[in-house]
């Protein structure tokens, strides 16, 4: 877009929509910038993690905030779902004479998929989220710089302890959610829809596998060390005052939730190919 210089009469070019193809090329360096930022801030919490760990009293408050605090909703969560599976499975499969895997489908899914990504998707909305916006403020107010000035290291004092509690907490929180969706499913198929409790429980034992139980666990693993690093990497990021605070926040919300999304089904897949070779290699 051309425009006319109120000075000399010279004419103009608006950058902003000169070059097209530039703009996206810097876009796309940022966006490679960000992930090389990403990669070194984990790489240097590992790091200062392992060669001299946070005092523990710092560790014990994110326990708690991050997995105390959120067992309500995870309850909640995990409850509710498996009371809707167990309701679907049993309409879905009481006319072909199928009611009496009701519970072991409410056990599968929540095992494998929902109790993990579910669990995931909660922790991010109510502790990512509030995580993120502390940082966020801390930056933009200056008060990381001041860590820095005093010789304190961010990544050791703020970001460390919540990578500890995150990485230990939501594998456990999973495993809540696990427990509390089966329960939930139980309570819908033998009081709603009058089942047998030995029906519900007994395929369990035969066609749940340790395999199963892992499967969470370790999406529940590597869920807490996305939450935890994205929510902190943004929060450390932030610019632009208390507008760039709620930015930040909500870029950190949606993009960990993309990244649950798209790692769940890596995880899927790769841990059954793994699974497969290895009873494969011993059989």
């Amino acid at each position: 877009m051309i425009a006319l210089n109120g000075n000399n009469g010279h004419t103009t070019t608006n950058n902003s929509h000169q070059n097209p193809l530039l703009k996206r090329l810097y876009t796309a360096l940022g966006f490679v910038i960000s992930i090389g930022e990403y990669a070194l801030l984990i790489f240097d919490v590992t790091k200062v993690t392992i060669r001299r760990p946070p005092h523990f009293y710092l560790i014990l408050k994110q326990l708690f905030d991050i997995g105390v605090a959120s067992l309500p909703v995870v309850a909640i969560t995990g409850l509710s779902t498996g009371m809707v599976l167990a309701a679907q499975s049993f309409y879905q499969l009481s006319d072909k004479g199928l009611a009496s895997v009701t519970g072991l489908m409410v056990a599968k899914a929540m095992m494998t998929e929902l109790g993990p990504v579910l669990t995931a998707f909660m922790v991010t909305g109510r502790v990512g989220a509030a995580m993120c916006a502390e940082l966020g403020t801390m930056q933009v107010t200056e008060q990381i710089d001041a860590l820095k000035t005093m010789a304190v290291n961010p990544n050791r004092y703020l970001i460390s302890p919540r990578f500890i509690a995150g990485v230990f907490m939501i594998p456990l929180l999973v495993i809540f959610s696990i427990v509390m969706g089966i329960f939930g499913g139980y309570l819908v198929a033998v009081y709603f829809f009058g089942m047998a409790p030995i029906t519900y429980f007994d395929p369990m034992p035969t066609h749940i596998t340790d395999f199963d139980f892992l499967t969470g666990v370790i999406k529940g693993f590597v869920f807490g060390i996305l939450i935890m690093t994205i929510a902190c990497y943004k929060g450390l990021r932030t610019s632009g005052g208390a507008a760039g605070v709620g930015k930040s926040t909500t870029n950190s919300v949606v993009i960990t939730y993309c990244c649950i999304l798209f790692v769940n089904f890596f995880l899927t897949v790769g841990l059954n190919i793994i699974h497969d070779q290895l009873t494969g290699f011993l059989d």
